[in-house]
Formats: C-alpha cells, sequence, structure tokens
C-alpha cells in the first residue's frame, strides 16, 4: 500500500505523514527533507546552488539516510546528523533552485521509488501522486492558507530557537508556492485522483483521522479488486 501526501509549504505534510506511517506501522520517507540535504551540500561546499552540474556531480558521493528515533526521525547526510541544519533558512530559502534542477530530481526520484519498493509507505513531498508514486493506491493533496503557515512554521521554529518574524515567513512561503508551482520539471500540482484536504481550520487529530478512514475505504477497494468481487 502506498499513501502520497502532497502540497505547498508548510501544509502540515510530515507531521501529518509521520503520525499516518506511526499508527499504520508503515514506513515514512520525507522526500522534502532530501532536496534539503542535497541544499546544504551545495552551501556547505560554496556551490552556487543554481549550478546544476557541479550539484549533480556531488551526487554519487552524497548518502542520506533516515533514522527512527524516540522523538521522530533524524536526517543524516553521509553519517552525519544534519536534522536541524537543513531546517534553517539558508537551507529553506535555497531548497527550491536545488529541487527544481531536473538531475537532482531523477537522481532522488530514483531514490524514494527504491524506499518505497521495500514495503508498506506513506511519502509526502511536492509530485510524489504525479511523479514518484504516480500508482499510489491512497493520494492526498494537503493545503493550508499561507497566513496559516505561516504561523505554524514560526512556531515550529521558535521551539528550534530560530527567530524569523511571521510577515517574512509569510513572504517566504508565497515565493515557495510560485517556485514550487511553476518551476519546469515536476511542479508542484494536484494529482487528478488525488483526495484535497484544506487543514486550515482542522486539528492534527482530524486531519490523521481522515486519511485513516481513506486509507480503510482504498485498503477495502483493493482487496475487492484482488479478490474479483464487486466494488
Amino acid at each position: 500500500m502506498q499513501i502520497a501526501i502532497d502540497g505547498p509549504a508548510s501544509a502540515g505534510k510530515s507531521t501529518i505523514a509521520k503520525l499516518v506511517a506511526t499508527k499504520l506501522g508503515y514506513i515514512y520517507c520525507d522526500t522534502g527533507a532530501m532536496y534539503r540535504t542535497v541544499t546544504l551540500m551545495a552551501l556547505r561546499n560554496g556551490i552556487d546552488v543554481h549550478d546544476a552540474a557541479a550539484i549533480t556531480a556531488r551526487l554519487p558521493q552524497l548518502r542520506i539516510d533516515f533514522k527512527p528515533t524516540a522523538t521522530g526521525q533524524q536526517v543524516l547526510m553521509n553519517g552525519e546528523d544534519v536534522s536541524l541544519a537543513i531546517r534553517q533558512e539558508d537551507v529553506t530559502n535555497n531548497a527550491s533552485a536545488v529541487a527544481a534542477i531536473p538531475a537532482v530530481r531523477a537522481d532522488l526520484t530514483q531514490r524514494q521509488r527504491d524506499i518505497a519498493a521495500a514495503g508498506n509507505i506513506v511519502m509526502d513531498g511536492r509530485d510524489i501522486g504525479t511523479t514518484v508514486l504516480p500508482h499510489a493506491e491512497l493520494k492526498v493533496f494537503m493545503v493550508a492558507s499561507v497566513a496559516e503557515r505561516a504561523r505554524r512554521r514560526f512556531l515550529d521554529n521558535q521551539a528550534k530557537g530560530i527567530d524569523v518574524p511571521v510577515s517574512v515567513l509569510e513572504e517566504e512561503i508565497a515565493a515557495r508556492d510560485h517556485k514550487d508551482s511553476t518551476r519546469a520539471t515536476s511542479p508542484l500540482k494536484q494529482a487528478e485522483d488525488a483526495v484535497r484536504i484544506d487543514t486550515t481550520h482542522m486539528s492534527i487529530d482530524a486531519v490523521v483521522a481522515e486519511i485513516l478512514r481513506l486509507h480503510d475505504e482504498r485498503l477495502g477497494q483493493k482487496a475487492g479488486e484482488q479478490s474479483g468481487s464487486p466494488k
């Protein structure tokens, strides 16, 4: 069973995906963290984030791993825990440029498909339902207002000791939306068969419950198809 959760920045995808995966006992893959890790690698090596050739040349030496912890999940770059480093403002503001590089997307898309092939998966990102896992049994497209997403990121940043005004975050999120939805390679868009969930006024528990309901519905449909019984 594959669950693809897509949507714009700070719509709550990762938080929801982690909880859904935990409740179902599925593998969780945060694809956004993978693009952020590539971005961090470029910044640390003084590579211009628009230099596709230089970034692509470094990919074979870049290992990205996810390590489950008691409080969530660590992101490892060549063995180093970069979970907090990839959430810093410099990475956040440059990740879209790196994610727009076709060779980077091709490399990470294959890595993501390899992870998905290992078993039941919950994967979140920008193009999971349209490009990475186009045949996923359940596709969800999560949205929320810019103001609400900025508020969520502000609170998340505060918890991590990152101090950025809400007004600045609103501008950054709006700019990120534009970049993600207008890029030439795998732009952010809702898959035709995805279920749209507006989380602006929903609690985390309510969103998780709705996705679990959809999961059970799809699982029932899948069982019916396999047994040859009518839907």
